[in-house]
């Protein structure tokens, strides 16, 4: 047991470490820019609600919830797929889940 909490201390200290500390860059009022390009926001598709609900309803009894722009899609890939498993969840609601934190 001491040796799994070790190691998850371990592994944290390590992922944290790793992790991305940029801030996004300000823009002073002397400097021209030209506007932020707005994308549209995606429609809540009733496939998309069911996966937020699926998310929000499974993944909080364990930890905290992040939000979906937090990781790409790419690095949510082995994310939902580690903690499908973990929250006894099938395919389709995994795929669910995945659609909706990627928004796709």
């Amino acid at each position: 047991m001491k040796y799994r909490v070790l190691s998850l201390a371990v592994l944290s200290v390590i992922i944290y470490s790793c992790a991305s500390k940029s801030n996004a860059p300000t823009a002073s009022v002397n400097e021209t820019r030209p506007a932020a390009i707005k994308t549209p926001a995606t429609a809540m598709t009733p496939e998309l609600a069911e996966g937020k609900g699926l998310y929000e309803n499974n993944c909080a009894k364990c930890h905290k919830l992040y939000a979906p722009s937090d990781f790409s899609s790419e690095e949510w890939k082995p994310i939902v797929a580690r903690m499908q498993k973990k929250a006894h969840l099938d395919d389709l609601q995994g795929q669910k889940i995945y659609n909706y934190v990627t928004m796709k």
